[in-house]
């Protein structure tokens, strides 16, 4: 495991799109509610912590994931202009591309989705249970992309992607900021109860969407809590890239086989880059048994805690705080982040058991 202070950190104030407009549209999508933001003392004491809040992605729309607040954000704006076409694709490791279907399903419009061969079977099904067809690609989910990418120009079918690269750009920003309501949903709920704003936020990343949508929410703020990013140590192309001397976009030097499977991006997204690069505080590392750790921890937690079904990515970060807290590896990114008893830290579960088999063979029980 291995972590970067950010060296390329920048106090300007990373621009915040118009939240209004993107709650609003969601609100009218229909079986929308916020989702639950737990507050997990038990966990707290045991980490030696003062706080966690984990916010729960797992009942989201039905779909076990956040991932409909980007992909349907995106293709509503893509609607408006005219742009939607009768055929959308996105490559996936699962969640992404099962949003695109839902989303695709609500409009009318037919959905392409790419995955690797070596895919969850549960997660292609989900997929095709939302009316989508899957195409299967050999190699890595980098190589999806590029067959999604090929496959739709010569077709014609208009690519949905959560990731950018030359040439895509514009979508991937469109996602992130349907992801921002997740984060404004944490605000109302944390003011509803009265209770502090987070100081650290620890948040997963794949190719960064995500995380570009915590550092967009909260690099305005008078006081902006520490941002760390936590990859699977066989998938960080983030932390490869914070490490060069110049910030350039570098590839991860993994084989992109982690349980995270959602995890599992071998280059990060060109859309979400320049923002993580300047709003990330620490960038980070885990093994799989982190994640693994986490699922069981909140699947039987300790102290009276609400119980959480979290699938592998969605223990992710969770699974950072742990490995923070009790790995020596890693004290230097604990010191710089001011991780301690007096500090309160916010989490995202992005997923449920989305593969109850291997829920139940982690955890040892059903989800």
């Amino acid at each position: 495991m291995r972590y970067r202070i950010n060296p390329f950190r920048s106090p300007e104030v990373v621009p915040r799109p118009d939240a209004g407009p993107i709650r609003r549209f969601h609100a009218s999508l229909p079986g929308y509610q916020p989702t639950p933001l737990h507050v997990l003392p038990g966990l707290a004491r045991g980490l030696g912590v003062g706080r966690i809040y984990l916010k729960d992605e797992s009942p989201r729309f039905g779909l076990q994931a956040f991932k409909a607040l980007g992909a349907s954000w995106a293709m509503h704006r893509l609607q408006r202009e005219g742009r939607l076409g009768a055929t959308v694709s996105s490559a996936t490791d699962g969640n992404h591309g099962r949003a695109v279907a839902w989303a695709a399903h609500r409009l009318d419009v037919q959905a392409k989705i790419f995955m690797t061969a070596h895919s969850s079977p549960r997660r292609m099904a989900a997929i095709r249970e939302e009316g989508a067809e899957v195409f299967l690609v050999e190699g890595t989910y980098d190589d999806a992309v590029r067959a999604c990418a090929a496959r739709s120009a010569t077709e014609g079918w208009q690519v949905v992607a959560d990731v950018g690269y030359e040439g895509y750009l514009t979508i991937p920003a469109w996602i992130t900021e349907g992801y921002g309501t997740l984060f404004g949903e944490v605000d109302e709920q944390l003011l509803e109860r009265a209770l502090p704003e987070p100081d650290v936020v620890i948040i997963q990343a794949g190719v960064g969407g995500l995380a570009a949508a915590v550092v967009q929410h909260y690099s305005a703020r008078a006081v902006q809590p520490a941002v760390a990013v936590v990859e699977p140590v066989d998938a960080d192309p983030l932390l490869e890239s914070a490490l060069t001397p110049d910030a350039r976009p570098a590839p991860s030097r993994g084989g992109q086989h982690s349980i995270m499977a959602c995890l599992n991006c071998g280059e990060v997204s060109l859309t979400a880059w320049p923002v993580l690069r300047q709003g990330v505080d620490v960038f980070f590392s885990i093994e799989d048994r982190y994640a693994e750790e986490a699922m069981r921890r909140l699947a039987m937690p300790p102290g009276g805690d609400p119980r959480v079904v979290a699938g592998e990515s969605g223990a992710a970060g969770p699974g950072g705080l742990i490995a923070l807290m009790t790995d020596d590896r890693l004290a230097g990114a604990r010191q710089a982040l001011g991780l301690g008893p007096g500090t309160t830290v916010l989490v995202v579960s992005t997923e449920g058991a989305v593969d109850p088999e291997a829920f139940a063979r982690i955890v040892g029980r059903n989800p």
